[in-house]
């Protein structure tokens, strides 16, 4: 944990931490999330769906990953210590399984993050309004033919000059998808892969995409926010900017 963390997020919009938290404690996370499936870890015939969607889960196991050590040091050197709010449950369990049907949510996009009064599409202003960082917990072995996440990597630069115009107010992520990936079209790609325990810590703005399942082992992950303790600011009077807020202004700067 040093500037080259800071660094690579910085530049990429992600950092991975390996071994963020120990591996048995993402062995029993995945007992539990089988569980929820209905389905028989041993028996592929009933693997039904290609995706299967997991609600919240507070069990000991899943508090344990949200607040190792290693995951608190890296939430204050991004976020900003005080800045966060810690996590005592995961949510947004995307379980993705091998299946002769492609799913139907693999468009590139960023994460809402709150639903104003009378909109079905959850919104992002330029502060990252209700989101510190997007973060991907491992609870499975993920290769690529694994249906990782894909990444396109530096892509959170390119997203505050899109969403500047819209102000406090913010934009569904609907309406901005496509300029979404007309912006981010020539980044390169990346993949969360890794092992179980590894961690994905993501720029609010980071645009990624979901995809099919091409391997024979269901990928489990989640992909829950880190909630804020106070909003991103991007005119601070001291400078003691966040590395979220530094990229966001970057991205502008970039732009301007």
């Amino acid at each position: 944990m040093d500037d080259r963390l800071v660094e690579r997020f910085l530049a990429d919009g992600f950092v991975k931490i390996e071994g963020a938290f120990p591996r048995r404690v993402a062995e029993d996370c995945a007992r539990l999330l089988w569980r929820e499936t209905g389905y028989d870890p041993e028996d592929p015939a009933t693997w039904k769906e290609p995706v299967v969607r997991v609600g919240d889960m507070a069990q000991g196991p899943f508090a344990a990953a949200a607040n190792s050590p290693v995951l608190h040091e890296a939430f204050d050197l991004l976020v900003g210590e005080g800045r966060w709010l810690p996590r005592y449950s995961l949510g947004t369990f995307p379980l993705r399984f091998p299946h002769e049907r492609e799913p139907d949510d693999a468009g590139w996009h960023i994460e809402g993050s709150y639903l104003p009064e009378g909109e079905s599409w959850f919104f992002t202003n330029l502060r990252s309004k209700g989101r510190a960082l997007l973060m991907l917990f491992l609870f499975s072995e993920v290769t690529e033919t694994d249906a990782p996440t894909r990444v396109r990597v530096g892509s959170h630069l390119d997203v505050p000059p899109l969403l500047e115009p819209y102000g406090e107010t913010g934009v569904s992520g609907l309406e901005i998808a496509p300029k979404l990936v007309e912006a981010s079209a020539d980044r390169p790609l990346a993949y969360a892969t890794g092992s179980p325990g590894d961690v994905y810590l993501c720029h609010p703005f980071l645009v990624h995409a979901a995809q099919p399942h091409h391997g024979t082992r269901p990928r489990f992950m989640a992909q829950p926010p880190l909630m804020p303790a106070v909003p991103y600011e991007l005119d601070r009077r001291d400078g003691d900017y966040s590395a979220v807020e530094y990229a966001i202004r970057q991205g502008l700067s970039d732009q301007g």
